[in-house]
């Protein structure tokens, strides 16, 4: 870890950790409170009014912490962009739920319109305005790599609504998201700290920023990140990804992320075409363990160290 790294770390996870005691009484006289869906578990009805739009905890701090060391690291100004853009779209979001009491939020087409512009935009910053090398490195090559053509702008679409909507679906326990990116978060530190990438320090502010978050959200949490946060994870994680030139990765590391929002497509697509019939027993697939039998924070361990050991097969992707 540089100092600069070093540096961002400690002030995100400082500021993160000290806003708690504050934020969460003031998310509670507002009324900020999740509402938990009738036809999920049983044991989630006990978390209504928890506070929700937790993600305003730890994401301006991660933000100052990368304005602090922003000189001579141009190649943040691109992650910052897509993540708090899509912290924006969920800011929104959650506004419309649980202020203007509207359960529903933004409409499905609304947030994806949102989100396609968003990566419009991301699209138009790394290619034109700051280019980054979009050659992306292909896994078990020994770190070779190759350039796309004209499949290089679709896949960073695919990308990135694949990730930022796995992201949001994968928020549904206490602690799940979080710590799955921050398994996430530490393999691309370790790939940013071998390559000597300038892109390191807003890792280390993100995962410092997370680990602090997560004092707060771990079981029984006194927060969730809602919308705010949990679209912002994906959008920081595909980012990162891109600076990295590793989105191929996403698939091998953020795999949770992918099996959250398959699982959504899959029931919802089964639903209709057999009027009815389920493949989960609930979807995202996090639920249809719980619905097995099995406790939340044994759902929530057991995807994070599949995590784990899917970061082990990614660095050995890499190397």
């Amino acid at each position: 870890m540089t100092t600069s790294g070093f540096i961002a770390f400690i002030v995100a996870f400082a500021i993160t950790l000290c806003c708690g005691p504050f934020a969460i009484p003031f998310l509670l006289r507002l009324k900020i409170g999740q509402t938990v869906r009738d036809d999920g578990p049983k044991s989630h009805l006990k978390k209504n009014g928890t506070p929700t739009m937790g993600g305003l905890m730890f994401l301006p701090p991660v933000l100052i912490a990368s304005l602090i060391i922003l000189k001579g690291h141009s190649e943040i100004i691109s992650v910052l962009i897509l993540t708090y853009g899509c912290a924006l779209i969920g800011f929104i979001d959650d506004y419309i739920k649980v202020v203007l009491k509207r359960a529903m939020g933004l409409k499905a087409w609304q947030k994806m319109s949102m989100q396609f512009i968003l990566t419009i935009f991301y699209v138009c910053y790394i290619k034109y305005i700051n280019p980054i090398d979009l050659s992306i490195v292909i896994p078990f090559t020994h770190n070779s790599s190759v350039d796309i053509g004209i499949f290089t702008v679709p896949l960073i679409f695919f990308a990135v609504l694949g990730t930022v909507n796995g992201s949001n679906f994968t928020d549904g326990l206490d602690g799940l998201a979080t710590k799955v990116t921050l398994v996430i978060c530490g393999f691309f530190a370790v790939i940013a700290v071998t390559e000597g990438s300038n892109v390191e320090p807003v890792i280390f502010a993100f995962i410092g920023g997370l680990l602090a978050f997560l004092v707060y959200n771990v079981h029984p949490a006194k927060v969730f990140m809602g919308d705010t946060g949990s679209l912002a994870l994906g959008g920081f994680v595909v980012s990162v990804a891109y600076t990295l030139r590793m989105p191929l990765f996403i698939i091998i590391v953020a795999f949770i992320y992918f099996a959250e929002v398959l699982s959504v497509i899959l029931q919802v697509g089964y639903f209709k075409l057999t009027h009815g019939k389920r493949i989960f027993k609930m979807a995202p697939i996090h639920h249809h363990f719980e619905l097995c039998g099995w406790e939340e924070t044994r759902v929530v361990e057991i995807f994070t160290i599949v995590t784990v050991v899917l970061c082990v097969i990614g660095y050995i992707a890499y190397i």
